[in-house]
């Protein structure tokens, strides 16, 4: 990391990332917001929760707005924010990942954590490059400081049904093999899909190391009115020997909810419902404009908890908050706190 980076870095841990409600005030008792971060912008601004258990205590890593001009007056461009709990409810936040690679240039955003074994790995797209943007890979020991893999980017589609873009990247481990989920548009750029990528274990998530098993055509692809022309941020867990994948549906702020689709293989997905599992709120709500990009997140007892971003503001501002999931007929349900 250059100094100037570093400068930058300690200038923005310094301000922690709080909760806030969509005018700026901590949300009222019962609201489902759970962080925001305003260190960028001076208001709420945080998207694209990811959320991991490591070492203890719970991380959740997610999306910073670049600025033109920071705190020394260069501009920074996207990057990661990284905050810690106790509990799942109170976030504080303990650090950023800066671009650092050439390829990372124009900034970095979306990340999806996971752990294996007893290292976090961290994959993210790169932003600001258009059809360009592709997958990168990290890892940490401690949860703060990462290690960028020297071969960025890992993974970029190849198929003639996608324009080459990748972003959106969430690792999922199930029965010995790891896939990696992926956003992708048509090659006009008009239609967002996803698609999955394998790859034999964590010595192979370098580039070169995926087997693109979307290449013939996209995993999943908007088809319901409700989808308008966007699938994306797929994020998964498992369930009785099956795998759940919680999407969002739509552009931002088209509004963007969130459906779920389920799968015996990981690979072959048919949507539980027409209807959103996670709408985005009524007027004069704090998501009034979206309830979008989900993170899932099983605790170790068996707990299971849905993280979305949201705003009321058209994109203005954006907050994260959580929410109970509980099985039922084993279906996912939304649950009261």
């Amino acid at each position: 990391m250059t100094t100037r980076r570093l400068i930058v870095a300690l200038t923005f841990v310094a301000a922690a990332g709080r909760a806030f409600a969509e005018d700026g005030k901590a949300p009222a008792p019962g609201s489902p917001i759970v962080f925001s971060d305003d260190s960028r912008l001076g208001k709420p601004y945080a998207k694209d929760p990811s959320v991991v258990k490591f070492r203890g205590a719970y991380w959740m890593y997610y999306s910073l707005p670049g600025m033109k001009a920071g705190p020394q007056g260069f501009a920074l461009g996207w990057s990661i924010g990284v905050a810690k709990s106790d509990d799942l409810k109170s976030w504080k936040k303990v650090g950023e990942i800066l671009p650092e690679q050439e390829v990372e240039r124009n900034g970095i955003c979306a990340p999806g954590a996971r752990v294996v074994g007893d290292r976090l790995h961290l994959f993210y797209q790169t932003y600001g490059n258009g059809a360009r943007d592709a997958i990168c890979h990290a890892v940490s020991e401690d949860g703060v400081h990462f290690d960028r893999d020297k071969s960025n980017p890992v993974f970029h589609p190849t198929g003639a049904w996608s324009v080459g873009r990748a972003i959106d990247a969430e690792l999922f481990e199930w029965k010995g093999k790891y896939f990696l989920y992926y956003a992708t548009r048509d090659p006009e750029m008009k239609i967002q899909m996803l698609g999955v990528a394998t790859s034999a274990g964590p010595d192979s998530f370098g580039s070169g190391g995926w087997t693109d098993l979307s290449v013939d055509g996209p995993l999943l692809k908007p088809e319901l009115p409700w989808e308008g022309k966007c699938i994306e941020a797929a994020s998964l867990c498992t369930r009785d020997g099956k795998v759940f994948m919680f999407y969002a549906g739509a552009f931002n702020n088209a509004p963007q909810q969130i459906g779920v689709a389920v799968s015996d293989d990981a690979v072959h997905f048919q949507r539980l419902s027409d209807k959103p599992f996670l709408p985005n709120g009524p007027p004069g709500s704090w998501n009034s404009s979206e309830s979008g990009h989900p993170g899932v997140f099983v605790d170790d007892d068996g707990s299971t908890y849905l993280f979305y971003q949201g705003n009321d503001t058209k994109g203005k501002t954006w907050s994260l908050a959580r929410l109970r999931v509980e099985w039922k007929d084993g279906k996912p349900v939304p649950a009261a706190e």
